[in-house]
Parts: C-alpha cells; sequence; structure tokens
C-alpha cells in the first residue's frame, strides 16, 4: 500500500513536470522575439519619399522576420535605449500607440520593450478585417496588415481634449514611417482608415480602452 502511494505520488509530480514544460514551450512559441533592425539601409530617405504610393494589389510572397521586424521597428520601435524614446514623436513621451499584426498565422501584438511578437490568436483573421473594412479585398490579399491602435487615455489624462488631436498626429507620424521603410525594402502599403472600428476591435480581440485608427497593409506589389 505505502509503495502504491509513493508511486502515485511520483506520477503525479511528473505530470506536473511535464504539464509546466508544455506550458513554458506553448509561450515560447507564443511569443516571437525580432530581430535586431537595421539603422542604414540601400536606399535614401528622398528617394522613398519620391516613390511611395499607395499599392492595393499584392503578391502571395511572405515577408521575412527580419522585414517585419525593420517594418515593425519603423513604426514604433525603440530608437534610443537609455531613454526608450521611439521612432515616431509622442506629446510628452506618452506613447499612447500599441501595434497590432495580422498575417496567415495569427493576431500578433508588437511588444515594444522587448522588440518581439506575442501572439494574441490563432487564426488567420485577414478575411474577417477585409469585410470589417467595407470589402477592401487587398487586406486579405496582402501577407502582412499592421495595425495602428490607440490608447487615448495616456494622453488625455495630461492633455484633456486636446490630448485627441495629438493622438491623431501621432497615429500619423507612426503611419508614414511605415509606409517609407516599406518603399526602402522594396516593398509597397496602402493606408485603411474605412472600417467598422467596433468590429475590427472584436475581431482583435483588444482590450478594453484600446481603438483601432489606421490599418496598414503590406507586401510586395504586383508589377
Amino acid at each position: 500500500m505505502k509503495r502504491r502511494l509513493i508511486l502515485l505520488f511520483f506520477l503525479f509530480c511528473l505530470c506536473g513536470v511535464i504539464a509546466f514544460a508544455e506550458d513554458l514551450d506553448m509561450k515560447a512559441q507564443d511569443e516571437i522575439i525580432l530581430p535586431e533592425p537595421k539603422a542604414k539601409g540601400a536606399m535614401s530617405l528622398e528617394e522613398s519619399i519620391s516613390k511611395r504610393r499607395s499599392i492595393r494589389s499584392f503578391t502571395s510572397k511572405g515577408l521575412t522576420l527580419e522585414e517585419i521586424s525593420q517594418l515593425i521597428w519603423a513604426t514604433q520601435g525603440i530608437t534610443e535605449k537609455g531613454s526608450g524614446f521611439r521612432a515616431a514623436p509622442s506629446a510628452g513621451a506618452l506613447y499612447p500607440l500599441e501595434i497590432y499584426l495580422i498575417k496567415e498565422d495569427g493576431v500578433f501584438h508588437y511588444d515594444v520593450k522587448g522588440h518581439s511578437l506575442k501572439k494574441t490568436g490563432s487564426r488567420d483573421v485577414r478575411g474577417e478585417i477585409a469585410r470589417a473594412a467595407w470589402n477592401q479585398s487587398f487586406i486579405r490579399q496582402a501577407p502582412v496588415s499592421i495595425i495602428i491602435c490607440a490608447v487615448r487615455d495616456r494622453t488625455t489624462a495630461r492633455y484633456g481634449k486636446r490630448g485627441n488631436r495629438y493622438v491623431d498626429i501621432e497615429v500619423g507620424h507612426a503611419a508614414e514611417n511605415l509606409h517609407l521603410q516599406a518603399v526602402a525594402l522594396g516593398m509597397g502599403s496602402v493606408p485603411i482608415g474605412a472600417f467598422t472600428d467596433s468590429e475590427v476591435q472584436k475581431i482583435l480581440g483588444l482590450p478594453r480602452g484600446t481603438e483601432p485608427v489606421y490599418i496598414v497593409p503590406v507586401g510586395y506589389k504586383n508589377r
């Protein structure tokens, strides 16, 4: 009887260790550490500006982690580690923006400090987001869409109603960085502001108070 109890206790502990290891493995799979972004590229800023156009037709070619890293970093990445300053200017350095990315294998949230993507959903929601954006089919076609969201309270708590304007300005800063970085990488993008906010919030599973403001499909353009 004593041996049986010891054996059962051992099996119970073993199952716990296995479950713990599986949980750690799942967490590891749910976070993608992005490659270090580059601060220099082959294309000049002036050339990127001159070549930027709204692209609405994409090839099926996927993006590498290096390319995704560069796009996300240009949008909202840290450019000065000591201060935590980011690629886009922010009123009072309050940083109200949250960046989400959708692609074939799910929904991801950008962790700015860790420069990583944390998986928040495993479904391919590109088609659903396209329908929520008044059936703009190129969202479904693009391999990646970056969705710029805002937590307005971070800014309005200090600046009141005027803070809403500052948030919208900041979204524009971040989006333009993203568009120009896409061009510099040989890709194209298009800004989308026409969508039903509540539907996009629901599809992405956004936390309360997080508002989608801009959808930017990115990919290699059809010639």
